[in-house]
């Protein structure tokens, strides 16, 4: 029995199908990363690391070199894309543990080759251009006299000794968006890129482009691989993406417990600063989660929660380690009785978008702040298959 009050429930089935679908959706020939970076979006990175080997998924992606050797510390032997900045000192670390560097520039190129301590093993990179993300990356511009620059410096790159070019990627800034000019514009000057490769005799292993809202509704840029991340874990990009192509299934159960009730009276204030107040007399409930544990402190009375399969508004605000919610109006609340913060019971639903949406946010941000005190349950019936 779990010593914690507090649990997120992900269902291991449902990333599966979630899985299974975006492979259905994606260019045959395109291979399959599942991104997993910060700890695959709360949901447990080694657990959906293992089901994402079991579903012979290609690639996994991380945000950084610590998180890549956590997986290969825990026996994950897929091949890992690091996104994030690897700095030259950890380059052995890198070839140690079997890691893919992202690199943005000459300078971090250069840098990498000049630390590595042996040339006999080619350090594989996967060359981050710019497109219009504005992050990281090469700037690939519109001026096609300065995208030869580009594609010089990329050849520059390609030619640095230890390191082996074999990927070539770029990230969409609005391809969830219902608009796709932008993302048009960026699929062109990356194939741009490429085709000036190609003529230089530069043909990378893998090019790659489409996030989660790409690979719903812009196949033009599946390429040689697809690199689905939210969508794994059941959530949609945005409401605006295609949902008739993909039907993805919510992974992820928040639950906790009440812990207190109060009958309160008509003018009752409740939490920080006094912005909650009764209208009625009510019975507050009292649970063992606040910001701290996940809870974004946005939500204070503006959200609902699930107690007895129906809704509960949040009053007043959340706190560090607790919230308060209303259940006047749910006949036969006791404490220790369940509450869902998002998910299922008896029969209602309460996606995680509904949070989101009420703290000006994104689902992303909902599940990535789900806090390490929060213990991670995971249910799954059956063997997969492969996507």
């Amino acid at each position: 029995m779990s010593s914690s009050l507090s649990c997120a429930q992900i269902d291991l089935d449902a990333i599966a199908h979630n899985l299974k679908e975006l492979r259905r959706v994606a260019k045959p020939s395109a291979r399959l990363m599942a991104v997993i970076k910060a700890n695959a979006y709360g949901h447990g990175s080694l657990e959906i690391a293992r089901l994402a080997a079991d579903m012979k998924v290609d690639w996994l992606g991380v945000a950084n070199i610590h998180e890549g050797m956590v997986l290969r510390k825990a026996g994950i032997r897929l091949p890992v894309l690091i996104f994030g900045y690897t700095p030259s000192h950890m380059v052995q670390a890198l070839q140690s543990f079997d890691l893919t560097p992202s690199v943005y520039s000459r300078g971090m190129a250069k840098a990498l080759s000049e630390s590595l301590s042996s040339l006999k093993n080619p350090l594989n990179i996967h060359l981050k251009m710019d497109t219009g993300m504005g992050r990281l990356g090469i700037v690939v511009p519109d001026d096609l006299r300065i995208q030869e620059k580009t594609i010089a410096e990329v050849l520059a790159i390609a030619g640095l000794k230890g390191l082996r070019l074999q990927g070539l990627y770029t990230h969409f800034a609005d391809a969830d968006s219902p608009d796709k000019s932008y993302t048009e514009d960026q699929v062109s000057r990356f194939m741009k890129i490429l085709s000036g490769l190609k003529a230089s005799g530069i043909v990378p292993e893998l090019a790659h482009a489409a996030n989660s809202a790409a690979v719903i509704d812009f196949p033009e840029s599946h390429l040689d691989m697809v690199r689905p991340g939210i969508s794994i874990y059941g959530s949609y990009p945005s409401q605006t993406v295609d949902k008739n192509k993909v039907t993805l299934k919510p992974a992820m159960t928040l639950k906790t417990k009440i812990i207190q009730l109060k009958n309160v009276p008509e003018g009752f204030k409740v939490s920080y600063n006094r912005t909650w107040e009764t209208k009625v007399p009510t019975v507050i409930a009292t649970i063992p989660m606040g910001y701290a544990d996940g809870i974004n402190r946005l939500l204070s009375s503006k959200a609902f929660m699930l107690v007895k399969g129906q809704r509960a508004p949040v009053a007043g605000r959340v706190c560090m380690d607790l919230t308060m919610l209303d259940v006047g109006h749910i006949p036969g609340v006791a404490v220790e009785d369940e509450v869902v913060v998002f998910g299922n019971q008896g029969g209602e639903t309460l996606l995680v978008e509904e949070h989101a949406q009420a703290a000006s946010t994104i689902s992303y941000e909902i599940f990535t702040r789900i806090g390490d005190r929060v213990e991670r349950i995971y249910n799954r019936k059956g063997p997969s298959k492969g996507p």
